[in-house]
């Protein structure tokens, strides 16, 4: 199966067992810390909706969860990021004294993500916790703390569960490589 012209399908990184399998682990860590909390979950769009959607659903109801968005541009319809943080949609909920857990679906560079912890800090939230899908630590050039992390993947291009490249590949139930076609 291949689509966009530049790059195709290669073989799959990660299930979608395997996927729905640690989110119910995650949430489960969630929940033991936030028991009897309001938290607001605030995903980075497009790419962390899918994901934040089946974590939020897989807490229980000793959590009471919001939900939020923002949306940044880093990529464009690149494959790599260009390290430039735009902001396209910022979050909804005022940030002060609220329980915060930002929902990305991968840590790349981390410029991003360590744009937006700082810009979410500067709002002064009763707590800042940072959950990602996915982690490439050999392309990081910035540290940035994540307390919830899905899986360490190799330094390759991936698509599906919410990962997409140009607007492509969002909808797959798993997470594949793709290659050069």
């Amino acid at each position: 199966m291949s689509g966009s012209g530049d790059y195709k399908l290669g073989s799959i990184l990660l299930k979608k067992s395997e996927i729905e399998r640690r989110i119910a682990d995650i949430a489960s860590e969630i929940e033991r810390e936030y028991r009897g909390q309001e938290v607001v979950f605030t995903g980075v769009l497009k790419g962390a909706a899918i994901f934040m959607s089946d974590l939020v659903r897989a807490i229980g109801e000793s959590v009471d969860v919001r939900m939020d968005f923002m949306a940044v541009s880093s990529y464009g319809d690149a494959s790599t990021s260009s390290g430039v943080v735009k902001i396209v949609k910022d979050m909804d909920t005022f940030a002060e004294g609220q329980n915060v857990v930002l929902v990305e679906d991968i840590m790349d560079t981390g410029l991003t993500l360590s744009y937006l912890q700082e810009m979410i800090r500067a709002r002064n939230p009763g707590t800042l916790r940072t959950c990602v899908l996915l982690e490439k630590p050999d392309r990081k050039k910035v540290d940035c703390e994540i307390d919830y992390k899905g899986f360490t993947i190799p330094d390759k291009f991936v698509v599906g569960y919410g990962l997409d490249y140009a607007g492509k590949w969002r909808h797959l139930p798993d997470i594949w490589c793709v290659v050069e076609a």
